[in-house]
């Protein structure tokens, strides 16, 4: 076989090598905490469970459904944006349902640039969203983001270095993994840096619920011009606890709306219609689970946090997701986040993601995943003692 093109742009997994040596350990029978990657371990609320079950014991949802999502889907998304931010999507050309954020935006991103177009990102950041240019042929240009970083500084210097133009920014408040948050100022004055720079804005609000202590985090489609220049993505994954459902969406720009809508025709035949069905439920249905999940993330968060700090390992509270970004005590920073993560798997019995794995600048820091009980959190925190 010839080399595949487009894999040669795409480096080993950096997350494979930690998983490797974390699976090692517990075929040898060692008790591993795995905080590493982010997979909700909550279950999906029992009455989208319920409309599931119903949905699928009808023979007529079995066929092949809608690439843009069904109808109904698409009416729940237009009204569960008007009741929470209130924002007007048009649900026949502002609105399409994705099989979660990530092939929305993989997709996306393939149809709206052409090979060498550069696409900004920040750096560290949820890998797909550089990768997803990269595969389509893009360059990528990583802006510094993280404690203590202003993001739309850096974002101003690169766009004064950068030629040709970049022509797509992609984002993500409240961010994974750095948990950086912003407020509506900033999405306004993204919108003028969009229209002064005709940039296509591209916001992934996947942590859109999961805000604590008070802070709500906007959506940039509030803003006015918003849709002039971008579209927002929602997955269903964290705030309903779906995420082995593999269903999202994508709202705003028309055009942009109707470029994603015009490949997803070639490429798929939308998501299980009784997974759409149920996911009208979600939306439309009671909202208190999504405060109730939010409300056991805040409580791992801090069993987490305090037992970071009881043992000497200072980290900040995140306001939002579901991780807590933390920089390597002083004393192993200079290990590099993959050597750290292996102590930590090793020494500790717990499994983190090495900063590395999101983008260059993130190799001083690891990414804990809130996705076990308080209880085990306790323990990862004794094993973490022993380091320290």
């Amino acid at each position: 076989m010839k080399p595949f093109a487009r894999l040669d742009r795409l480096p080993p997994y950096v997350f494979a090598t930690v998983n490797k040596i974390k699976m090692d350990a517990r075929h040898a029978g060692k008790d591993i905490i795995d905080l590493g990657m982010g997979n909700p371990d909550i279950g999906t609320p029992q009455h989208i469970v319920d409309k599931l079950t119903e949905a699928v014991q009808k023979p007529q949802n079995h066929r092949y459904s809608a690439s843009m999502g069904i109808t109904k889907l698409r009416m729940a998304i237009s009204s569960w944006y008007k009741r929470r931010y209130d924002v007007d999507i048009d649900p026949d050309t502002e609105a399409i349902a994705t099989i979660g954020a990530k092939e929305g935006i993989s997709h996306l991103i393939l149809v709206t640039i052409r090979p060498g177009d550069v696409v900004f990102t920040p750096n560290p950041t949820y890998p797909i969203h550089p990768y997803s240019a990269i595969i389509a042929g893009g360059d990528v240009r990583g802006i510094p983001e993280g404690h203590g970083s202003d993001f739309f500084d850096n974002l101003m210097h690169a766009t004064r270095q950068t030629w040709p133009r970049p022509k797509v920014l992609i984002i993500s408040y409240p961010h994974n993994p750095t948990t950086e948050v912003v407020d509506i100022s900033f999405f306004e004055n993204l919108v003028a840096y969009a229209k002064e720079n005709d940039i296509m804005i591209v916001h992934d609000f996947a942590y859109a619920d999961l805000a604590f202590d008070g802070y709500k985090p906007p959506s940039f489609l509030q803003v006015n011009g918003a849709k002039d220049v971008g579209v927002e993505f929602f997955s269903l994954s964290k705030s309903y606890s779906m995420p082995g459902w593999r269903v999202g969406f994508c709202v705003g720009n028309s055009e942009v709306v109707g470029a994603l809508r015009r490949i997803k025709s070639y490429l798929d035949y939308g998501i299980f219609q009784p997974i759409q069905i149920a996911s009208i439920i979600a939306l439309n249905g009671p909202q208190e689970c999504v405060k109730e999940i939010c409300d056991t993330y805040k409580l791992r968060r801090d069993a987490l946090i305090s037992g970071l700090n009881r043992v000497g390992w200072e980290v900040q509270s995140p306001k939002a997701t579901m991780f807590v970004w933390a920089k390597i005590p002083d004393q192993y920073v200079k290990m590099g986040s993959v050597e750290f993560s292996k102590m930590l798997i090793n020494e500790a019995g717990v499994a983190v993601s090495p900063g590395l794995g999101f983008g260059e600048y993130g190799d001083e820091y690891v990414r804990f995943a809130l996705i076990e009980n308080q209880m085990r959190i306790n323990q990862a925190i004794r094993g973490i003692r022993k380091i320290m």
